[in-house]
């Protein structure tokens, strides 16, 4: 097991560039089945997820490369449309294979996701969509098997805007006979990275990045080439950790378009930002001011930086009131920073944060991605040293993590035990 040792109460300074975005190399790995033959993807994180998912494909038969932050994935030799459950389970992305492999075999055996414990997550949304397109779906011993002799266009009307499922059916769409329209569909930025890859590989696609889309399926594609986009979440964790040390951080290579409510909040808290094409610079204050947060679907406040807001309002001079209407059960994060001096009461699914004018180093454990993040960003800003085990939740998000922090002036080193 390796641990993250952490000195804090040094404020970062310097500049980091962030990697490409997980949330979107990960569908776009799963819709490379849709069209067999040499995909290539660039600037690709090198990640626990991105590494299940190659595994993932290689069990389809796919052949995955990894050259340097580039993918060079074959889909040509796919023929076993089974996604178990021992992969399936360790990230809830794996389901993703489920609209792909239908569109591409007529037939899919894909266990029930896992992935972060951050409250109920269920997938009765793309099992909705995919329905509407023609698919049957039985559930057996923990795996959803589905078929479908020919998918048909239809209208998909989502309850809540959801992104995975969303991106399901986007996926099983383009080969569908017919036109689809998805209404109240995510507008996340990682719609539209898939929804470009997948124009790149001759979808038709239009309206994505609003809350209506509409698909007009072909009837095949052919292998493709692309960048992704960078990682708009690790983007926001650099700034949320400059401004929790009092830091001064340039963050290049990003999308500053993709986090302006994020950036909106911490000129709440009295940070100063300096937003430029692919640049953003930030001066933490002295000491934060209280700021509420509520996290919603996108333009909102992303319920992925929720756990890192909650650690900044930690020191904030005030009270400030953090709720979460993605997963409003998302506070994992909470009894761990209580155990570094955090006032944080949780009353009707809204975390009460009083301030505190410094957090004490602590034994801490990692629950999920995000909510390891957050404590990351406590350890820079504690007096004192905190050890933060079950680091791998925060590699399946965050490349190299204590890198990029050395780089910036913290004193962070990676242990095994």
């Amino acid at each position: 097991m390796e641990r993250l040792i952490i000195k804090g109460g040094r404020p970062l300074s310097g500049t980091v560039r962030v990697g490409g975005m997980k949330n979107a190399a990960l569908p776009m790995m799963a819709a490379t089945i849709l069209a067999p033959g040499v995909h290539i993807l660039n600037n690709i994180p090198d990640l626990r997820d991105i590494t299940t998912m190659s595994h993932l494909l290689r069990i389809f038969g796919a052949k995955v490369y990894r050259h340097g932050h580039a993918l060079t994935l074959d889909t040509s030799t796919c023929d076993f449309p089974e996604a178990p459950y021992e992969l399936v389970s360790t990230m809830r992305a794996s389901f993703f294979v489920l609209g792909p492999l239908l569109a591409r075999f007529g037939r899919a055996k894909v266990a029930l996701p896992g992935g972060c414990a951050i409250g109920p997550r269920p997938v009765d949304l793309h099992l909705k969509g995919l329905r509407a397109l023609g698919a049957e779906m039985d559930m057996e011993g923990g795996y959803v098997v589905a078929e479908a002799r020919k998918l048909r266009g239809a209208s998909v009307n989502f309850e809540v805007p959801s992104v995975g499922a969303t991106e399901n059916v986007l996926m099983a769409a383009v080969l569908a006979e017919g036109t689809t329209v998805v209404e109240n569909a995510a507008k996340e930025p990682e719609i539209s990275a898939l929804a470009e890859f997948l124009r790149l590989m001759g979808a038709k696609i239009s309206g994505d990045g609003t809350d209506r889309i509409e698909v007009e399926g072909v009837t095949s594609l052919s292998p493709a080439e692309m960048e992704v986009p960078p990682d708009r979440i690790e983007t926001a964790t650099f700034l949320i950790a400059a401004a929790a040390t009092g830091g001064e951080v340039t963050v290049e290579g990003c999308f500053p378009e993709h986090i302006t409510s994020v950036i909106g909040k911490l000129r709440e808290v009295g940070a100063e930002l300096q937003v430029r094409d692919g640049t953003i610079r930030i001066e933490g204050p002295p000491r934060p001011g209280p700021t509420d947060v509520v996290a919603t679907p996108y333009p909102g406040y992303p319920t992925d930086l929720q756990p890192l807001h909650t650690a900044l309002m930690t020191i904030a001079e005030g009270t400030s009131l953090i709720s979460d209407r993605v997963f409003p059960e998302r506070f994992t994060h909470v009894p761990e920073l209580r155990r570094m001096g955090a006032d944080i009461s949780v009353e009707d699914r809204v975390a009460v944060v009083r301030g505190v004018r410094a957090l004490d180093g602590a034994p801490v454990m990692a629950p999920d991605i995000r909510a390891g993040a957050a404590l990351v960003v406590a350890g820079l800003a504690a007096k004192g040293e905190t050890v933060i085990s079950r680091v791998y939740h925060i590699d399946r998000g965050y490349e190299r993590i204590e890198e990029k922090l050395r780089s910036l002036g913290a004193e962070v080193r990676r242990e095994t035990t």
